[in-house]
């Protein structure tokens, strides 16, 4: 059969002008700008900067943190996608909206509304606080608020795979004996552990660069729960923007780092289910 020449979208040299355009202005300009900045600095001041000890401290919340959170999101996202799929339940469409929370509320009011209710007089720091646990402008705090953002990212990478995947396999193996456990090492988890990597990578890269529902949290004590973006804020008030783009560009070599491991899982993954 002949197929139609008609395209729906203009042509190739159209679609990608505006394509390129749109990258630039909103992609390649931008970062570029931070090479172009660093740049005024030679590499031994650049060294200099990026190795200074509050800014290696703020490398150290920054990722620690980041980690810890796309950690956990990767194990309790998964849990909540699969009740998600598999469950029926009263307000299921409700829970399943508010996914989509840490998107659309401003991060500011995210970080004062989680300060609130995990300070020592808030309604859940101050439980906690009968313990000797305090969670607010400490780590913890900054882990929590971290959680929260990257939740959306991994739960809506996960929640397609599952929602294609068969029962049947599991009931067959279930009916052969395969005890849960099993069944969830050896057909389940092959399935969603490409996805569930892929959000857990965007998470982490998320988490790095996340300022305004971290900063009412952190406390910002130096040394101890100032992270990288409030670095990086405080250089350019000083008008040091040559500063501020060289410890910004750390960040941005790691985001890379995590997108190009991210996309080398997909890729092999494709390769695999190709065969």
């Amino acid at each position: 059969m002949k197929r139609s020449g008609k395209r729906v979208i203009p042509g190739f040299g159209l679609s990608m002008g505006v394509t390129l355009t749109m990258v630039s202005l909103i992609v390649i300009i931008p970062l570029a700008s931070l090479v172009v900045f660093s740049a005024k600095l030679s590499p031994a001041d650049i060294w200099a900067t990026i190795t200074r000890e509050r800014v290696l401290a703020s490398f150290e919340v920054s990722f620690l943190t980041a980690l810890i959170a796309s950690l956990i999101n990767a194990v309790m996202c998964v849990i909540l996608a699969w009740v998600l799929v598999r469950y029926d339940f009263p307000l299921k469409r409700l829970l399943d909206g508010l996914i989509e929370l840490p998107f659309a509320m401003p991060t500011a009011v995210a970080g004062i509304a989680l300060t609130s209710l995990t300070s020592d007089k808030g309604l859940i720091g101050q439980f906690f606080a009968k313990f000797g646990i305090k969670i607010a402008y400490t780590r913890i705090g900054i882990t929590v608020a971290l959680v929260f953002i990257g939740i959306p990212f991994v739960v809506r990478a996960v929640q397609p795979v599952l929602e294609k995947l068969d029962p049947a396999y599991e009931e067959a193996a279930g009916s052969m004996g395969a005890s849960g456990a099993a069944i969830f090492r050896r057909i389940i988890l092959p399935e969603i552990l490409p996805a569930a990597t892929t959000g857990t990578g965007l998470a982490f890269g998320r988490c790095l660069g996340e300022y305004g529902s971290v900063v009412f949290i952190a406390g910002n004590k130096p040394f101890e729960t100032e992270i990288t973006p409030l670095i990086i804020m405080s250089e350019l008030q000083e008008y040091d923007y040559a500063s501020a783009s060289a410890i910004a560009l750390v960040i941005l070599l790691a985001a890379f780092l995590i997108l190009f491991l991210v996309n080398l899982v997909q890729s092999r993954n494709s390769k695999i289910l190709g065969r």
